[in-house]
């Protein structure tokens, strides 16, 4: 009979994360960069483990009622836990076309940038993880990490594109060099 249980909170849950995903789509992704199915997002592991640890949170929450309140409590720290790295997976994303591309950042307002106004980059290693930061003309930076799906991509696509909305070649760009993730001038700091 708990298993069963179990199965039918598994069930609300993930059927729940469907529609809530389905519908965040269809009300904030509207715009032709979110139709090209071009994009930057977190590893997928963000929302698998999110999921998970939610799922175990609930579990531990009904299970715990019996016996005592530390179970729960963890439970719903584990909930927690989950929620935000779903929510994270969910609101991070770098959607673009040949033109234009759209950064869209939890608890931000979307913003939408020309590739001519990437002004240039900086790298940081951190713990093995390439970051690339893009420094754009409104004093705003947009950053990529190397574990992210889709950034490789978008990085040749924004340099192709930044190249042409800018008017310079290929022998205009002496650090263009992606085997070492440069893609745009490098930025003094």
């Amino acid at each position: 009979m708990e298993i069963l249980i179990v199965i039918a909170v598994c069930a609300v849950v993930f059927g729940a994360c469907f529609l809530l995903d389905k519908g965040f789509t269809a009300v904030f992704r509207g715009k032709k960069e979110h139709m090209t199915g071009m994009a930057v997002r977190q590893s997928k592991r963000y929302a698998s483990f999110g999921l998970i640890l939610g799922v175990v949170g609930i579990a531990a929450m009904f299970q715990g009622t019996k016996n005592g309140w530390l179970l729960p409590l963890g439970g719903g720290v584990l909930f927690l836990l989950g929620a935000v790295l779903v929510v994270f997976y969910m609101t991070f994303g770098i959607f673009y076309d040949t033109d234009t591309f759209i950064l869209t950042t939890f608890g931000k307002r979307s913003v939408t940038y020309r590739y001519a106004q990437i002004n240039g980059q900086q790298l940081y290693v951190s713990y093995g993880t390439v970051i690339l930061e893009l420094y754009m003309d409104d004093g705003r930076t947009v950053q990529l990490q190397s574990r992210m799906d889709g950034a490789y991509e978008f990085l040749d696509k924004a340099f192709e594109a930044w190249l042409r909305q800018t008017g310079r070649t290929l022998e205009d760009c002496p650090f263009y060099d992606p085997a070492n993730s440069c893609w745009f001038p490098p930025v003094e700091v």
